[in-house]
């Protein structure tokens, strides 16, 4: 994370390497400085918007949201806080914690309402589950019931 400070000393050398989007810049409870600040480049909530309960603040503050399924509830939840999100004009993101193929797969159903997809947890592990998904050029290959059911 970095400070307030730092975050607005960046503004331009970010814009000006071609950064897409830069994720939770302040710490979950420290980016209240955010309401009202323009950036150069989308800023996208993480921690800082677990759940629906935290989207209105959230969407002061960012313009876009990370959802991570283990940490918002589930496939569900997952679901009702993307189209909350999109409703208020916000940008959506899938992100995952470092898991299985198996832990990616919800995933993959919101991905499909997602703006930018981040599920690669499984290339960070020595080993996976059985029939996992299979990562090439950037891209995800399908569920199977193998894997899935």
């Amino acid at each position: 994370g970095w400070t307030f400070d730092q975050l607005q000393g960046y503004r331009t050398r970010i814009a000006d390497l071609g950064v897409a989007m830069v994720e939770q810049p302040l710490p979950r409870d420290g980016d209240d400085e955010l309401e009202g600040f323009e950036y150069s480049v989308p800023l996208c909530a993480d921690e800082s918007c677990l759940s629906l309960a935290e989207l209105e603040q959230s969407a002061r503050r960012y313009s876009m949201i990370n959802i991570k399924l283990d940490k918002a509830g589930g496939l569900t939840a997952g679901l009702g806080l993307a189209a909350q999100a999109r409703s208020m004009g916000l940008g959506v993101m899938v992100g995952n914690m470092c898991g299985t193929s198996l832990a990616m797969a919800p995933g993959l159903v919101l991905a499909q309402v997602c703006d930018l997809v981040d599920l690669d947890g499984p290339t960070l592990l020595s080993s996976d589950r059985p029939n996992p998904l299979k990562f090439e050029d950037g891209q995800v290959s399908c569920l199977t019931p193998a894997l899935w059911g």
